[in-house]
């Protein structure tokens, strides 16, 4: 059993002293099986902080599920998971503390292989520092340029190179000096300001936490060295002060403050502050904690602020200093690394959390993704898992943001999927986007009940859903003639008619047909805003559009027709003959053959059509209208 120095039990105060020196946090990447976890372990074990059951647990864990032979495998220290343990990688992301006599360290192991990149930029996000491990065998892969461009991305400007494996080279100086060469050349384009190369053996503590007798030839710092002595104290403090709500505090009548941690800079009892979308100003009178009131707070301090004055913010909302605002916008230019394994289609609505905030948001264009490997822009109309590309982002309402480079608290912000609830992407903001700042919404004397009342009805949209030849066209034209002929003011948008002008310019892709959706919702909206009742036909496939559409208008306003057919009947019905083309492969895209269509859950009307009737179908439409309060007079049908 090869061990390093025996280990010597720490009592309680020597394991809290090194939280009052200075903190590093910093991460661990790089690709699958270069050695993560193993210096992790190593680390570990050579600051002592490893029990004499723990040792004796890791001996007998390295003889079932060890990598090494008779050796430790330091790696089964932080690889928790048994699926971890099993398979030798790390899945998740593992959090570990330790310390020497100089500084103290908070360590994540993040998993290597391509599939938990996510989990990567997870535990990049908070790193001031990384460790990009590279097997000497291997030299520089995809996965090591991705988790590179990645770090620079999220903001980590000190980079190490740790070339592990070295003894399985023979402690080789050329092999060194190759992958030397090639990640310098890499990085040079990548925005970090320190790029510190040492080779390493994880394994045996080479270069670690002590240096190698086996290479002369190399004359650097060892691992420990440097990270007990690297500079990257955060500036976070002296960036303007940044509050996001998280919560407002009124525990009773005589107490209103608004609780959060201080994002960045500095705020003293007695400044002025604003909140950033009102611009609403007052002064600050308390900095409240569970400890007692605070004369200063700063960044990384939870606390609850009292104004002398009752303005309006809610959760969400950003406070900062009068003269120190953040930029306020509802588009803006970012960075974002794709997590979900559905692709990203322009034009859906995501929900965005920044800060505290959550607004809805769609990706409006993409400017390009970014090549890992060349670090080259390629034109893309979509994203696929692990991907990063450059997008501009609309959000439903304005935020306030920085800049990533200028703030990584208030510059961060995640996508969440509406209908999974999982998060979709990660993304860094580049700035705002100064669009149209002198158009604003023009107040109107006519509104949507003024134009309503005058025809006698209530403003919606019926939505009209199903696949290709299940007859939501032609139940709908029936419904629109009978509200026609009862004098209903009404307006048939098809799926069809509008591909002749409106969206000639679409196509049938995924993103094509939420691009597709996305106007269609517009259009109808502004029906609504009329008077009007619009009846849309539209196969519709997604169920995140279906949902777009419906919150573009007020609760009671949407109302959704499931035209529930079997594909098999559509199939024998083919009125167009665009079932046989897309079963021979003729055609691309098309829903239920070579793409999919997700059925309504809570369609408020559902038409089963085998063995009815339009006409039957259509009656039952209207008469489901009438009973929802949308028909003003119950006239004669004439059904």
């Amino acid at each position: 059993m090869n061990a390093a120095a025996p280990q010597t039990q720490l009592s309680l105060a020597e394991m809290l002293k090194p939280r009052e020196k200075g903190l590093l946090r910093f991460l661990t990447c790089g690709s699958v099986d270069d050695g993560k976890s193993t210096l992790i372990g190593r680390l570990l074990y050579d600051s002592k902080l490893i029990f004499e059951d723990q040792l004796a647990t890791l001996e007998k864990d390295s003889k079932r599920h060890g990598t090494t032979g008779e050796d430790i495998d330091f790696a089964l220290l932080v690889d928790g998971l048994e699926a971890e343990r099993e398979q030798g990688i790390t899945i998740d992301v593992a959090y570990r503390f330790f310390s020497t006599a100089k500084r103290s360290f908070i360590v994540a192991d993040t998993p290597g292989h391509e599939q938990y990149t996510r989990n990567m930029a997870t535990g990049a996000s908070t790193a001031d520092l990384a460790v990009l491990m590279i097997d000497a065998r291997k030299g520089v892969l995809v996965q090591t340029k991705r988790h590179a461009t990645i770090c620079s991305l999220l903001g980590i400007r000190h980079i190490v190179v740790a070339v592990n494996k070295i003894d399985l080279v023979d402690y080789d100086r050329v092999v060194f000096e190759k992958i030397v060469h090639d990640i310098l050349a890499f990085t040079a384009n990548l925005d970090f300001t320190s790029v510190t190369l040492i080779p390493i053996s994880a394994r045996f503590g080479e270069n670690v936490s002590m240096r190698s007798t086996h290479m002369d030839w190399y004359h650097g710092p060892i691992l420990i060295e440097h990270l007990e002595t690297i500079d990257v104290a955060s500036d976070a403090v002296k960036k303007p002060f940044r509050f996001p709500v998280q919560w407002v505090n009124r525990p009773n009548l005589d107490f209103r403050g608004f609780s959060g941690t201080v994002a960045s800079g500095a705020i003293r009892s007695g400044d002025s502050v604003t909140v950033a979308a009102s611009g609403k100003t007052s002064v600050v009178t308390r900095i409240v904690t569970q400890d007692g009131d605070l004369e200063e707070a700063v960044a990384g301090d939870a606390v609850t602020l009292t104004l002398a004055d009752e303005i309006d913010a809610a959760r969400g909302d950003v406070f900062s200093r009068t003269t120190e605002r953040p930029d306020v916008t509802d588009q803006f230019a970012a960075h974002l690394i794709w997590m979900s394994e559905d692709a990203l289609l322009p034009g859906r609505s995501y929900m965005l959390r920044i800060g505290t905030k959550f607004v809805p948001a769609t990706i409006t264009s993409i400017k390009h993704k970014i090549d890992v490997n060349t670090q080259e822009h390629l034109a893309a109309r979509t994203l696929q898992l692990n991907e990063i590309g450059v997008v501009n982002v609309a959000t439903g309402v304005p935020v306030a943001i920085d800049s990533y480079v200028d703030n990584r608290e208030t510059g961060a912000f995640i996508l969440i999927d509406r209908a999974t609830n999982q998060t979709a992407a990660a993304g860094m903001i580049d700035f705002a986007l100064r669009r149209a700042t002198n158009i604003h919404r023009q107040s109107l004397t006519i509104d949507k009940l003024a134009r309503s009342a005058l025809k006698h009805q209530k403003a919606a949209i019926v939505w009209f859903t199903g696949l290709s030849g299940s007859g939501k066209s032609t139940i709908a034209n029936l419904v629109e003639a009978e509200l026609a002929h009862a004098g209903h003011h009404t307006m048939l948008l098809d799926g069809d008619n509008v591909r002749h002008g409106l969206n000639r310019d679409l196509g049938f892709s995924d993103a094509d047909r939420v691009e597709n959706i996305r106007r269609v919702g517009e259009v109808a909206k502004l029906f609504v805003e009329s008077g009007t009742i619009v009846l849309c036909s539209f196969i519709s496939p997604f169920e995140a559009e279906r949902a777009l559409v419906r919150s573009l208008v007020e609760v009671g306003e949407f109302v959704e027709v499931f035209v529930d057919t079997p594909i098999e009947d559509c199939i024998k019905r083919d009125p167009k003959g665009l079932y046989a083309k897309a079963l021979a492969g003729e055609i691309k895209h098309f829903t239920g053959v070579s793409s999919s269509y997700e059925r309504p859950e809570n369609a408020e009307i559902v038409l089963k059509t085998v063995g009815e009737t339009p006409r039957a179908l259509a009656e039952a439409v209207v008469k489901a209208l009438r009973e929802r309060g949308l028909l003003d007079h119950q006239d004669d049908w004439g059904l």
